[in-house]
């Protein structure tokens, strides 16, 4: 039985493949079908329609080569458009999530904010350190162990811009977001 019905599906599969058609209207005005693209529509839109007679693609041959990289180049923006719009409001969705109010947002900058600030007086204080000791006889190891504190320093006041630039922009756009939704 199962043979029968593989054998009953091998023999369909020329009828499938034949079920698919293509259709134009010549230069002369009339219509040609065909299961192939008929050599009277070369150079004319075609239909490729499905086995019950509905359109499922067109062709435009006269379009140039320019203008179908043009509606491609354009397809690929719409679709990058609505990438970014589905970012943003998955962003948008996560951030009312997060946060009940603003002042949960300051509280999480002051906890982000809290580690980085350990660390930067870590830091000063080595430098004072370092600065203590410094002698002619080791000056050279002493630069060298100060010039990287120091651009660990550096590093980690960027570091506190950073969140603090993060919390101001996740603030803006949580009011922004609480507004509209009022």
């Amino acid at each position: 039985m199962l043979r029968a019905a593989l054998v009953l599906a091998i023999a369909a599969l020329p009828l499938a493949a034949a079920a698919q058609s293509y259709r134009c209207v010549g230069k002369d005005g009339k219509k040609y079908y065909g299961q192939n693209v008929p050599m009277e529509c070369l150079g004319m839109p075609v239909e490729q329609l499905n086995p019950q007679g509905l359109v499922v693609k067109k062709y435009d041959a006269q379009a140039s080569a320019a203008e179908r990289e043009k509606k491609a180049a354009e397809e690929a923006e719409r679709k990058k458009r609505e990438a970014a719009s589905r970012e943003e409001g998955r962003r948008d969705r996560a951030l009312l999530a997060t946060y009940t109010s603003e002042k949960d947002i300051d509280a999480a900058r002051t906890r982000a904010l809290e580690g980085n600030q350990q660390q930067l007086k870590e830091v000063e204080t080595r430098i004072a350190d370092l600065k203590k000791r410094r002698t002619a006889a080791n000056a050279g190891a002493t630069d060298t162990e100060m010039k990287a504190q120091e651009g660990l320093l550096a590093a980690k006041r960027k570091e506190a811009e950073a969140i603090n630039h993060r919390f101001d922009d996740d603030k803006k756009r949580y009011v922004e977001l609480t507004k509209k939704a009022k």
